[in-house]
């Protein structure tokens, strides 16, 4: 692994240029050469991929019915419509699984009022169907259970529910296992069979697609003649937050639910989350996916995490401001609690990790205590792959059992790591950069050693090492405000879709010191241009990058709003600086 403390930081990986492709962009769409380079860095190589790209349009999305068992679906919804069956809908504890809830119900209000929605306990129940669920369910006289975020592992439950004489309909985008369970419709894009082009959906997009495929099929049946259709774009809001909180990749149709649900989520909507936008201190504010995952997400996420989940669906579903806003307050207690458990866990691991293990000389980082709480360990997790660039899996134990929760890197599938070690797991699921296990406490040493063979197979230590992709390389006076007007184009940036890097060769430090809370500020000059450069959490760096020092940049550059002054800055991802 790379000394995190030398300079660059990272591998740089840089994007391949066709001059001809890059003409025909910027003739077409009258952007700047640089923008054209860009595109091409993410593989948009042709007009039709370029428009869909630069103007995303629901006009863009797939047929829903081109997914398996779509139509199965839509026509056992609409026999329980016609009978008056009484539905619920089974979700996840995440904002995934919340959003999803929340969108199902908002339709459903509307087809069958009485339709109510069931989320198990993250450490009672744990995640997806379980027998407990299914006998309360059917004690409350349930015909159809609807599954969102979650199902398609549930063999034995959802066979369960048969004998209760409840039907079930999945609605599911992790990766199936070799058996599905015996539903009346198994959707998940993952499916093998499945010719849906778009293997990428949250489940709030699968839930979606299912609306879509839904109310298209009872306006052919004239069920809206005398009732208001429904405008499921006004639905965007939510599936933008639960496709973000998911991390699914922002292109194809996740790019158009998130850029079109980011600006409804800036125009208040809905007033759930106008509230928590206030509670954020962000109600003034445009909209966009940063803010939503550092200020909306984690606080939906936290009801699910330490507090209630079902308060977040209300706040979601509520058109009440007074409402929201005392539910608001409530989630952003529960916040406030998820951050401080996190922080003791995560001291408590590293404390671990600077005594017992070398984490450079290791493929992978799990570890296991009966002291942690379950619904916060998958952002640990996420944190220690963050800082060590590791799969890292952490495991909380109760009574013998422990609940595991993990992440990955892009060069490790930690889904299909987990099926190679099957044989000592309880359960599993999840798909290639998240996952959950179940397993017993006396397997956790076995598992951990297996693990780290099946890691080594593909990746050695030494070759895990974070990588900078460079879209384009320039000059610094092409960094300007027509550049930065374009790029905001490429919004929503996330997975797949991050925000550009760019590469400038042999720049000055004309200034360096460090500001807040171990921020790194420049002074950088090059081509006869100055810029300020601020590089996040690398105060640390100072020594190396003296007035004088030349170096070559990886940047994103952005608009610095500060003190009614609005300046171009130079977002700091690596810095190389030549040795001696």
């Amino acid at each position: 692994m790379k000394n995190t403390d030398c300079l660059p930081v990272s591998q740089w990986r840089f994007s391949i240029e066709q001059e001809d492709i890059t003409e025909q962009l910027s003739n077409e769409f009258g952007i700047l050469p640089l923008m054209s380079k860009i595109l091409m860095s993410r593989n948009i190589v042709n007009l039709s991929d370029a428009r869909k790209y630069l103007f995303p349009s629901l006009n863009d999305l797939h047929n829903p019915f081109l997914m398996k068992d779509m139509d199965k679906a839509v026509y056992r919804v609409i026999q329980a419509i016609q009978r008056k069956e009484k539905i619920v809908v089974f979700g996840d504890y995440d904002a995934d699984g919340i959003t999803s809830i929340a969108v199902m119900l908002k339709f459903f209000s509307g087809l069958l009022p009485e339709t109510d929605f069931y989320i198990p306990d993250r450490i009672g129940e744990g995640y997806g169907l379980n027998r407990g669920a299914i006998d309360l369910l059917k004690s409350r006289s349930v015909d159809l259970i609807i599954t969102v975020d979650c199902g398609v592992s549930d063999l034995e439950c959802v066979a369960y529910a048969s004998t209760l004489g409840i039907d079930t309909i999945i609605l599911d985008h992790h990766e199936v296992p070799e058996i599905l369970p015996h539903a009346v419709a198994v959707i998940d894009p993952h499916r093998p069979d499945c010719p849906f082009p778009f293997k990428h959906l949250a489940g709030v997009g699968i839930a979606f697609n299912f609306l879509i495929g839904l109310r298209g099929k009872l306006r052919q049946e004239g069920f809206w003649n005398d009732r208001t259709y429904p405008n499921l774009k006004n639905y965007l809001d939510l599936v933008a937050l639960g496709t973000i909180g998911d991390i699914s990749p922002l292109v194809d149709e996740n790019r158009i639910f998130t850029k079109i649900g980011l600006d409804l989520i800036t125009e208040d909507k809905r007033v759930g989350l106008k509230a928590l936008k206030e509670i954020c201190g962000i109600d003034t504010q445009v909209m966009d996916t940063n803010k939503a995952s550092f200020c909306l997400i984690p606080r939906i996420n936290a009801a699910g995490r330490v507090g209630s989940p079902t308060e977040a669906v209300k706040l979601l579903l509520t058109d009440d401001l007074a409402e929201a806003r005392d539910i608001a307050r409530v989630l952003d207690g529960y916040n406030r609690k998820r951050q401080a458990i996190e922080k003791t866990i995560l001291q408590e691991i590293l404390e671990e990790i600077s005594k017992t293990i070398d984490p450079h000389l290791k493929s992978s980082l799990v570890f296991a205590s009966a002291n942690w709480h379950p619904g916060v360990i998958g952002i640990v997790a996420s944190r220690l792959v963050d800082r060590f660039y590791r799969p890292a899996i952490l495991i909380s134990l109760r009574n013998g059992i422990g609940k595991g929760s993990g992440r990955s890197i892009a060069d490790f599938n930690i889904y299909q790591g987990l099926k190679k070690c099957e044989s000592l797991l309880l359960s599993y699921g999840g798909h290639q950069y998240a996952a959950g296990i179940s397993i017993r406490e006396e397997d956790i040493e076995e598992f951990k050693n297996i693990l780290e063979g099946v890691i080594r197979e593909d990746i050695q230590p030494v070759n895990m090492i974070s990588q900078t992709t460079i879209d384009a390389q320039c000059q610094l006076h092409d960094v300007n405000h027509d550049l930065l007007v374009q790029i905001a184009m490429l919004a929503p940036f996330g997975s797949r879709n991050p925000e550009p890097v760019l590469c400038v060769r042999n720049v000055n430090v004309a200034a360096s010191n460090v500001v807040g809370n171990n921020h790194l500020r420049l002074r950088l000059n090059g081509d006869g241009v100055s810029c300020n450069g601020i590089w996040f959490s690398k105060g640390h760096f100072i020594k190396q990058l003296t007035s004088g020092t030349t170096s070559d940049i990886a940047f994103t550059p952005q608009f610095n709003y500060w003190n009614g002054v609005n300046e171009i800055q130079l977002k700091m991802k690596d810095m190389s600086v030549p040795a001696g």
